[in-house]
């Protein structure tokens, strides 16, 4: 499927297993990370210190966030939402090898799953795409996996046939794909002791955090969905932000929580409970839902849950996001 920026696809133009044509390879350097780092400021150790991440990972170079190279892929696979309303969820990500600053990443989409959505008067129609996305390194290695639903505009109001299950919330945790994602041979000493989280605990991050510079985030990721550009496009004649910088804000909150965090291997699940905007004020919390010990330390299940605060109302939910992070 080819089709000029700004002109689709359509949720039409979609058919089920076929593979979209590729958005251009990214090499992340010095400058990509610096940027993101300033727009997310993520305290996770491995990626702002390169003898840390050599002594954590015993190989040469320094590490780039797992949340840029998830950015990095979301904004390749944005060649699929070019007429999106808005991304509802993500499912089964995991980071399946450590990107070093200086890769380049190229990122496959397929449609898996189409399902038009019902018709109402007040709005145009639209229809949901599940689309599979996998990125891969400049050596051709898989290092991200994961799918996600777009909700996109139909072209033309006629019934199109299409009712795919897309599946949904897992009813239970499995930690063994991720255990099996997990770097098993990483020294994670240099991270410090084990620190105690009981199972069940919830622990908010005090250092709320406000949403600045979204358009450079969407820029620098070639991120394509016009309607975290153009402020006509997006909700109440408000630019909607990327969904992604929200998740970046939330990791940078739960790493504050977890200092020892080494890594997150992977999403079980991502929801955005509603939109976000820039200059609203974000608050994250997070609950441990589940520990599995592996090789060379722990996997921790987390349920973290951002509230949005914007023009002094009641802050409201906006992002339900469970990730699994590898700590001592």
């Amino acid at each position: 499927m080819v089709a000029p920026a700004g002109d689709g696809p359509w949720f039409e133009d979609f058919t089920v297993g076929e593979q979209l044509d590729p958005a251009p390879a990214i090499t992340i350097g010095p400058g990509e990370v610096a940027a993101y780092q300033a727009i997310c400021g993520d305290p996770l150790a491995i990626s702002l210190s390169r003898p840390l991440a050599e002594a954590i990972t015993g190989q040469p170079g320094a590490v780039v966030n797992p949340a840029l190279v998830l950015q990095v892929a979301i904004g390749q696979s944005t060649v699929a939402t070019r007429k999106v309303v808005a991304n509802l969820f993500y499912r089964g990500v995991r980071q399946l090898r450590t990107v070093r600053v200086g890769d380049t990443l190229t990122t496959v989409v397929t449609v898996r799953g189409l399902r038009e959505s019902s018709a109402r008067p007040d709005r145009p129609p639209r229809g949901l795409v599940l689309l599979g996305i996998e990125a891969r390194d400049d050596r051709g290695r898989p290092v991200l996996d994961f799918e996600r639903c777009a909700l996109v505009r139909r072209r033309f109001d006629n019934p199109t046939g299409q009712h795919d299950d897309l599946g949904g919330t897992p009813e239970e945790l499995d930690m063994a794909p991720f255990a099996e994602a997990a770097p098993t041979d990483w020294n994670l000493a240099p991270l410090g002791h084990p620190q105690e989280w009981p199972i069940g605990e919830t622990r908010s991050d005090p250092l709320r955090d406000t949403v600045t510079d979204a358009p450079a985030l969407v820029r620098l990721t070639q991120n394509l969905a016009p309607p975290h550009r153009d402020a006509s496009l997006g909700q109440g004649g408000k630019r909607l932000v990327y969904g992604g910088h929200t998740v970046g804000l939330a990791q940078a909150g739960l790493v504050r929580l977890l200092p020892t965090a080494a890594t997150v291997v992977g999403w079980l699940m991502c929801d955005h409970t509603g939109p976000v905007f820039e200059d609203d004020v974000i608050d994250v919390a997070a609950t441990l839902d589940a520990v599995q010990p592996v090789a060379n330390g722990r996997l921790l299940a987390f349920t973290v849950v951002v509230r949005a605060e914007r023009s002094g109302a009641d802050p409201v939910p906006v992002l339900d996001w469970q990730p699994i992070v590898l700590a001592p």
